[in-house]
């Protein structure tokens, strides 16, 4: 399958050299001084912080013109940059499929108009990663861990073109596909996970997760930013997806800002977190407004949120490093300790009737 990858950041780049280490017929379009980078180094990726760099040398391209025959095009970038080159994508008719792997809240409906459903495709790519001049560092993997790719058609169906482009995407190393029937929905909630909370979380503490892990203030706003988030998304009509995520409503607060403080301290964190928000403010913002927008139009209040917003702006001076002032919320240990004695108990009682039985 000839495939353009359209986009030459962190997860652009991965994707194009796995593809051509798996023998595809692959391109990488890139622009200005990324292009040049390319053309003089090839797509070089560093392994977790410092790790070991490999570098791959794929075809470049600084443009996609009409008459330019692809199978498959991907665009690998951020939702505020792809809505601008949708009139490029639309004037080559070649490529049958076009499938966008990112953070998307709207939806797929601006996507469809100007391409037309038959053509587009969702997902969103993994590892997560950052660029340092040419040098892509990305989320390291072992070879017990193979990424999982979610991929959905816009009206949920799953067809043989689905299966093909799943197959494709299947022979990068490291890599595995889930077909989805809810991609809206799953990116949607994706998008609320981080964007509304935990990244302003992480402004609110200077873009710095080790400060953030330490500002006990920054993690229950985020705690609470991303509850408010997946009950607005629930009061407006959409399903958790994966169903996982419901369990935010029942794990109680000192127990989330704990896993979330534990969470900040994981190596990939701070390529994928700290390095991703570092480097596109500009997406997280927009993606945030969607959210507010789409709830809004609803007539459904997230005041957390609201007042987590104001760190998307720069000048906001930033919480005091370890600030510890709001207090946490006890609610919900004493029913959570009840829960777990009456799973205890009904336990030891199952064990007495099997050992009884078994006499």
């Amino acid at each position: 399958m000839k495939t353009l990858v359209f986009g030459a950041g962190p997860l652009g780049s991965l994707m194009a050299a796995r593809f051509h280490e798996a023998g595809q017929d692959v391109t990488l379009l890139a622009r200005g001084q990324r292009l040049e980078d390319l053309k003089e180094h090839g797509v070089v990726l560093e392994s977790g912080i410092d790790g070991p760099r490999t570098v791959t040398r794929v075809k470049t391209t600084e443009s996609l013109e009409p008459d330019d025959v692809y199978d498959l095009i991907m665009v690998v970038m951020r939702m505020n940059q792809a809505v601008k080159i949708l009139p490029a994508l639309a004037a080559n008719q070649h490529a049958s499929t076009v499938l966008f792997m990112m953070n998307n809240f709207a939806g797929p409906e601006q996507l469809v108009e100007a391409l037309g459903k038959e053509r587009v495709m969702s997902g969103f790519p993994y590892p997560g990663g950052e660029r340092i001049g040419h040098v892509t560092r990305i989320v390291p993997a072992d070879e017990d861990h193979r990424w999982t790719i979610p991929i959905g058609e816009v009206d949920g169906r799953i067809t043989p073109r689905t299966r093909h482009v799943a197959a494709f995407l299947s022979t990068m190393e490291g890599y595995e596909v889930e077909i989805r029937r809810d991609m809206d929905a799953w990116l949607k909630c994706h998008v609320v996970a981080l964007m509304p909370a935990f990244v302003p979380a992480l402004y609110a503490c200077e873009t710095d997760i080790e400060r953030l892990a330490r500002t006990r203030d920054a993690l229950v706003l985020g705690v609470r930013g991303i509850r408010e988030g997946f009950r607005a998304l629930q009061k407006a009509d959409v399903g958790l997806t994966p169903a996982a995520l419901r369990l935010v409503f029942w794990i109680p607060e000192p127990v989330m800002v704990a896993l979330l403080r534990q969470a900040c301290k994981l190596e990939m964190m701070k390529i994928s977190g700290e390095g991703h928000a570092m480097a596109a403010r500009d997406e997280m913002e927009y993606l945030t407004h969607q959210f507010k927008e789409f709830v809004s139009e609803r007539g459904i209040q997230t005041p957390v949120i609201d007042r987590m917003m104001k760190w998307y702006d720069p000048k906001t001076p930033p919480l005091p490093d370890g600030s510890q002032e709001i207090p946490v919320s006890k609610r919900g240990i004493a029913i959570a300790g009840a829960a777990v004695s009456i799973v205890a108990l009904n336990l030891v009682i199952a064990r007495r009737m099997l050992t009884r039985d078994g006499r």
